[in-house]
């Protein structure tokens, strides 16, 4: 493996510029280290050096939906992302709900490798909520499954969502809800206030979300489990959290970028591509969700990386199907949103897309310390830069962004993998 030499960066934004000599795929030496022979040499002059991005949420479509996203343009859009690790969704279709398709995807991802993908697998048989699948086979394969959940789909049977937490403490392994009571949100369009009633939407309420997150905090306590509560939306389950974690509960939660900046006040367009699930909601959840990022009650983000074919999503608001893209985007709004408000530093950009999550899914090799001898899974970032989002030119296959034509900071100058570069420039390899 060649050696690269980077040059002037500053370790999570701190202290005095550093050189750091990757070699045989770790951080072997930082400070002032003379160039070996024939090493590649990345100038960082003013840029800030990151442990890689990892996404514990998101939709690359293979199998079956190769026409919206594949394994190889997510994990394009995700290295350019400055990730080096992601999380694919189980609702795919078939269904990774048993071993053969988490292992097509693990090996699909190890083929390519740009990042390192990990699958989820599903909870219940076809996502249905009516039987666990096989999450031990999942466990135990190839695949090594460190996560599952029925994202896309709550699982709504209590004694069903019980079983999976009580079997998931055996497994070691993370049980992922998507907190969504079915009963309140048929036919829910977007979030349920003033805004939406004025403009002919059915609500989608919030206790939706935060009666499933208390139930789930619940179950998980008793069961001695581990609960991650996906893309959290409202302030009243931050409140549900604050209480959970208070009592010793084992749960952990994200939040996707698009719900730290959007609102529901992008509903008067009626553009679909601001659908999603759970709803973009008001600004006042928006603010909560920033503040308990920064104070930890929220651990971390995840992009929810939600590609979708042009047929799914140009169509009238009711028809459309829910979810936005987020993988190259992902850095550049929590820059916005909580660096540049203060609400967080270089390092706290660490801690939540990178140390947190690389934590809650037990990846050791993933999200460690800047430090010699560690893993060069890394990421340069240019905080002063700024880019315009133009959907047609990210790499994903779809282009649903909500942030079209919007000026954001920051922008992710190299991705290394390994001690090896994935993105450079806005390029891969």
């Amino acid at each position: 493996m060649s050696e690269i030499l980077i040059k002037g960066a500053r370790r999570y934004g701190e202290g005095d510029p550093v050189d750091v000599l990757v070699a045989d795929g770790v951080l072997a030496e930082i400070g002032s280290p003379a160039a070996p022979e024939g090493c590649e040499v990345l100038d960082a002059a003013g840029q800030v050096l990151l442990p890689g991005f990892v996404d514990l949420h998101t939709h690359l479509r293979e199998p079956g939906r190769e026409d919206t996203e594949t394994v190889e343009t997510g994990s394009a859009a995700a290295a350019l992302g400055g990730y080096t690790a992601v999380f694919a969704m189980a609702n795919t279709d078939p269904v990774a709900d048993n071993a053969v398709i988490v292992e097509h995807v693990w090996r699909r991802g190890r083929e390519i490798g740009l990042v390192d993908v990990h699958p989820v697998g599903a909870v219940t048989v076809g996502l249905r909520g009516e039987r666990l699948a096989e999450l031990g086979t999942m466990a135990r394969s190839e695949a090594g499954v460190r996560m599952f959940s029925d994202d896309g789909h709550c699982v709504a049977d209590p004694l069903i969502m019980r079983r999976a937490l009580e079997y998931s403490t055996a497994l070691g392994v993370v049980v992922a809800q998507h907190a969504e009571e079915p009963r309140l949100t048929v036919g829910a369009q977007a979030h349920e206030g003033a805004r939406a009633a004025r403009l002919g939407y059915s609500g989608w309420p919030a206790s939706a979300e935060e009666s499933i997150v208390a139930r789930d905090c619940i179950l998980a306590r008793h069961a001695g489990a581990r609960l991650h509560v996906c893309h959290v939306s409202t302030a009243g389950t931050v409140d549900v959290l604050s209480w959970a974690k208070d009592r010793g509960t084992r749960v952990s939660a994200e939040v996707t970028p698009h719900h730290l900046l959007l609102t529901d006040e992008r509903l008067a367009t009626y553009d679909p591509v601001n659908k999603v699930n759970p709803p973009l909601r008001a600004e006042d959840d928006a603010e909560r969700l920033r503040q308990a990022l920064a104070d930890g009650v929220v651990d971390c983000v995840a992009t929810d990386h939600a590609p979708h074919a042009p047929q799914d999503k140009d169509c009238e608001w009711a028809a459309a199907r829910p979810g936005m893209l987020g993988l190259q985007t992902a850095l550049s709004v929590v820059a916005r949103t909580m660096v540049r408000t203060g609400l967080l530093d270089w390092r706290g950009v660490a801690r939540v897309m990178s140390e947190r999550p690389a934590e809650i899914a037990g990846l050791p090799d993933q999200g460690r310390p800047l430090a010699e001898g560690e893993p060069a899974n890394l990421v340069l970032v240019d905080p002063d830069a700024e880019w315009t989002v133009r959907g047609p030119e990210l790499a994903s296959i779809a282009a649903n962004t909500p942030y079209e034509g919007m000026r954001l900071p920051a922008v992710v100058t190299a991705t290394l993998l390994r001690g090896r570069i994935t993105a450079r420039e806005g390029k891969i390899g």
